[in-house]
């Protein structure tokens, strides 16, 4: 089993970003999240393992800051529908897109129609959902050690959602004027 001290290592996140960003740097198409996330657990695995118990609190930490409703009405937008699993799934992909687009789109969640993959997903009608994104440190632990990460490795704790962005995200009359680039792009 792990070192059961290693999940009070702390694991600071630049250097999560600094693996998302080598792993996109290692893949052909940095746009795939599953790419992206299979490359962060091979590196991610080279780690000593209290570094990689602790890389999943930080892991989610971001998905918990990028759990705010007005991400989750540009997810339905952009997925032609979100669920509740289906959200932690976009949020992983949007983790797997690198610090800069992720800060970016939590600042302006709308700002995800300026991206060369949504507008094309526009088009084609391609979903982004990167389930993987959430085990990267599981998988690579798994990897490492041959052992599950330990239970009490992480704690999950989301924020309450915004009551402002509590509507039908269906209903377009609210979602055009809230996301205005989005209901242009995805024809609301």
């Amino acid at each position: 089993m792990s070192d059961p001290s290693a999940k009070l290592q702390d694991v600071d996140p630049n250097n999560f970003w600094k693996l998302i960003a080598d792993a996109r740097a290692s893949v052909a198409d940095p746009s795939d999240g599953d790419a992206v996330a299979a490359a962060a657990t091979t590196l991610l695995a080279e780690r000593p393992p209290a570094e990689i118990v602790a890389t999943q609190q930080v892991l989610w930490e971001v998905l918990t800051v990028s759990y705010q409703n007005p991400l989750w009405a540009a997810a339905y937008v952009i997925n032609g529908g979100c669920s509740d699993d289906g959200f932690d799934y976009f949020r992983g992909w949007l983790v797997t897109q690198g610090e800069e687009i992720y800060t970016a789109v939590l600042a302006d969640p709308d700002s995800l129609a300026a991206l060369p993959a949504v507008v094309a997903a526009a088009e084609s009608g391609e979903e982004f959902e990167c389930q993987e994104a959430l085990s990267i440190a599981w998988n690579a632990h798994l990897k490492a050690t041959g052992m599950q990460l330990p239970q009490d490795a992480f704690r999950i704790s989301y924020p309450d959602l915004d009551p402002e962005w509590d509507f039908d995200f269906d209903d377009s009359a609210e979602m055009a004027p809230r996301l205005p680039r989005l209901a242009a792009l995805y024809d609301l």
